[in-house]
């Protein structure tokens, strides 16, 4: 049974797995890993939920304030082993869950090409590909999306 926990970037099973995460987007991303891990920098994020199953961290997500009515999705990870089981459309829906009750009604977010599993993800969780935002803006790799909630 997955358990989810709401935590800040301080929680050290979040550290831990967003390592494993930056681990396998530089061999995913290759020469262009600095540039992307310049914006996912994991300190100070106040709205973090880590999946747990059988006090085992398995996967993690976090959202942090983008503009006045948005949140930007940022560190979405499952280990290998437990991918293909919901964990991180869990992950996901408590994420937007927090997001709506904080007062946010949309949440944006940046994966890239390399990461179709994470396209796939998104989309199926009712996720609209947008025109790449800020920083992101002209980065051919880059797919934005968003959702907005009613």
């Amino acid at each position: 049974m997955i358990r989810l926990v709401r935590t800040d970037s301080s929680n050290n099973d979040f550290v831990e797995l967003v390592k494993l995460l930056d681990k396998e987007l530089q061999i995913r991303d290759g020469s262009e890993h600095s540039f992307y891990s310049q914006y996912n920098k994991i300190d100070k994020i106040k709205n973090v939920v880590v999946a747990y199953e059988d006090d085992v961290a398995v996967g993690c997500g976090a959202i942090k304030e983008y503009e006045s009515n948005t949140m930007e999705v940022k560190r979405m990870f499952v280990k290998d082993e437990y991918r293909s089981k919901g964990i991180a459309t869990k992950i996901l829906i408590e994420l937007e869950l927090w997001a709506g009750a904080l007062g946010y009604n949309k949440c944006i977010l940046e994966t890239g090409l390399k990461q179709p599993e994470a396209i796939h993800l998104y989309k199926k969780n009712n996720y609209k590909v947008i025109p790449n935002y800020g920083q992101y803006a002209g980065v051919v790799n880059s797919v934005c999306m968003e959702k907005v909630f009613i």
